[in-house]
């Protein structure tokens, strides 16, 4: 997780990310860290190992405190490096916080995969794509931000296949993020499968879940609106499962959406409200989760 320091909305990417709305707030950066902070707070309280890394002030960062579109880690010691649409989220890729990392994980190999930038061809890492990295599926709904030929680099390069979807929002504008409709747990799955328009498209998504061992749980158009769909699985210490949620998404959910995920997985929940308006991320956002062999 990455503590911002001048956290903000990002004009660079509000052109595509509807879920971004400018505050009226004049502290901003203030308000977001102290939901910040609370979220590692509560992370840490349930057993959770959570590794913070600040934010620095130059090169100017306001979407920094979503490490996930631009790396992620795998269990066979690979890191995955991402091609970003927006120029000033490109800076966020830091060698020194891989560098970190490496203190305590074992890092075998990086794949560096941003030069697609260069053609204007972007895939932003777990936000364009929800991976079952038990079944190797990526999944991704198609759009500005995830480009088809990239995705099926990623795949050509780590072995997995792919799902890939058009979706929308209720006013038929493209999702910017995979991670916004849908999460993958070890046993479940949560989709917005009203946001697919495509019965092939659609039909092909449930049967891909359901055949891989999954249930299915739907959510409205309207809890995705309210973070719904971006939710992380995760372990602690104990080895329990967790998933991790903002307050706005949980408050979305109906009972039974809740006793049923209930049934996989205690749900922890922080309030988010100042980062998910400004940045048009949630809690699924915040999390790279760290997937590397322990040294």
């Amino acid at each position: 997780m990455i503590r911002p320091v001048d956290f903000k909305f990002n004009e660079q990417t509000a052109g595509n990310n509807k879920f971004q709305i400018a505050s009226t707030e004049s502290d901003v950066q203030t308000l977001a860290l102290k939901e910040f902070d609370g979220f590692v707070t509560l992370l840490r309280e349930k057993g959770v190992d959570v590794t913070v890394i600040d934010d620095t002030l130059q090169p100017e960062t306001p979407d920094s405190i979503f490490p996930n579109n631009w790396v992620s880690f795998h269990d066979d010691g690979s890191v995955f490096l991402y091609p970003m649409f927006s120029e000033n989220r490109r800076l966020e890729r830091r060698s020194e916080i891989l560098d970190g990392l490496k203190e305590k994980f074992e890092v075998n190999h990086i794949s560096d995969i941003s030069f697609y930038e260069k053609q204007y061809a972007f895939l932003e890492g777990t936000g364009s794509m929800v991976l079952d990295r038990t079944n190797k599926i990526a999944y991704a709904c198609l759009s500005v931000r995830t480009d088809e030929e990239v995705l099926n680099n990623f795949c050509l390069l780590t072995g997995y296949q792919h799902i890939a979807f058009q979706a929308v929002d209720n006013s038929n504008f493209p999702i910017y993020h995979t991670n916004v409709m849908m999460c993958i747990g070890d046993k479940f799955a949560v989709l917005c499968l009203d946001s697919i328009k495509n019965p092939e498209e659609k039909k092909q998504l449930a049967l891909s879940v359901i055949d891989s061992g999954k249930e299915i749980i739907e959510i409205s158009l309207e809890q995705m609106n309210h973070f719904a769909g971006n939710m992380l699985q995760v372990s602690n210490a104990s080895n329990e499962s967790l998933l991790v949620m903002s307050e706005q998404a949980f408050l979305s959910l109906k009972k039974e959406q809740i006793s049923k995920l209930e049934t996989f997985s205690r749900i922890i929940y922080a309030p988010l409200y100042t980062i998910e308006k400004n940045g048009g991320g949630s809690a699924r956002c915040m999390l790279a989760e760290i997937h590397l062999p322990v040294k």
